[in-house]
């Protein structure tokens, strides 16, 4: 199954002098399995998108559907809604507040209405999906690195054992060490379980290197919406609405200017390393 946005629309302060619109006729389809990335600069409506998929805001146009059904009938649950799509703020201190890491992530599942060993059961599972070491769960979430509160945050949601998870800006403030280890951890975790997942950031390189697709928002509308190569076609036009190309594009793109015959298209190091490297054998074949 899926999610399906049919031309939906959010309008923030309706009917006052504030008004602004933040999602402008969204049509999308989200499929199960995916790791979409979605971009877009402060203000573009991304966050909004996010928060409208698993019903913490309503739209004020149009309809969304989860696994075939409407989550806007009178009658649909949407409490349910939010176990089986979770979201990770971007800031986990919103999301913490136990007074130890194994507490905090069993709150969830405990809500659902589990027995306490199922729920205890969840909690350890999620905790160690997430690469937190055995010997934290019992301090204080309030005590560990930015980096780890991160890691306990997701796992609060992966305890509800959600088909969608969906992370605002899961990296941001991180070192580069600290970011690394996070996306490698939700890329290894999508692909062991095959979750629906949906990275939102402003770092071209994260999402270049880890999605399958990426949205591009700007001014509550689609901008693109393709797999990360097509999308970085247009860095050109991508720069226009203050984004940019993950850097390695840029460096392709430059060397292909001086005769070198590279893929201007790579986007991540690793192609970016392997089309120099053919490119340099061909001149000296």
């Amino acid at each position: 199954m899926s999610i399906i946005l049919d031309h939906v629309s959010y309008i923030y302060e309706k009917d006052t002098p504030l008004a602004m619109k933040a999602l402008d006729d969204i049509c999308l389809v989200i499929p199960d399995g995916q790791f979409i990335g979605i971009i877009g600069h402060t203000g573009s409506g991304k966050s909004t998108l996010m928060q409208h998929l698993n019903g913490l805001i309503r739209a004020t146009s149009g309809s969304i559907y989860f696994n075939g059904e409407d989550i806007y009938d009178t009658d649909y649950d949407r409490k349910k809604l939010r176990s089986k799509v979770g979201l990770v703020f971007q800031y986990p201190e919103h999301q913490l507040f136990e007074i130890d890491v194994f507490k905090d992530v069993c709150f969830g599942p405990k809500n659902l209405g589990l027995e306490r060993k199922e729920v205890e059961l969840r909690a350890y599972d999620a905790l160690r999906k997430v690469g937190l070491p055995d010997e934290l769960f019992y301090q204080s979430p309030f005590e560990l690195s930015g980096g780890q509160k991160r890691r306990v945050a997701i796992a609060g949601v992966l305890a509800m054992k959600p088909e969608v998870l969906i992370l605002d800006e899961p990296t941001a403030g991180l070192d580069p060490k600290g970011r690394d280890e996070i996306l490698k951890q939700i890329k290894k975790l999508q692909a062991e379980t095959g979750m629906t997942i949906l990275l939102v950031s402003h770092s071209m390189e994260d999402v270049a290197e880890y999605v399958d697709r990426i949205i591009v928002m700007n001014k509550g509308s689609i901008l693109y919406d393709d797999v990360p190569k097509e999308v970085f076609r247009h860095y050109k036009e991508l720069e226009e609405v203050g984004l940019a190309a993950p850097q390695v594009t840029y460096i392709m793109h430059a060397l292909r200017a001086k005769g070198l015959l590279v893929d201007a298209d790579a986007t991540t190091v690793e192609e970016a390393a392997e089309q120099i490297m053919q490119a340099v054998r061909g001149r000296h074949a």
